[in-house]
């Protein structure tokens, strides 16, 4: 009975990690801003929203020049 407890709780608590990804844009950060993190953060934007995958590269650029 404990093993198939232990399933769904970690079925359940899979499932809620798995929707806390939410697909929300990156926001401007200074981790978001440098290295891989950015090359992680221009992955999530897609052709449709070229506008905000510029304005994320300029609030960057802003970043950086304020350092």
């Amino acid at each position: 009975m404990k093993i198939g407890r232990s399933i769904i709780v970690a079925m359940g608590l899979g499932a809620v990690l798995a929707g806390c990804g939410g697909g929300a844009l990156p926001e401007v950060s200074a981790t978001n801003c440098s290295g891989r993190g950015m090359e992680a953060a221009l992955s999530a934007f897609s052709s449709e929203t070229e506008s905000e995958r510029q304005a994320f590269i300029d609030g960057c650029e802003a970043l950086n020049k304020q350092d």
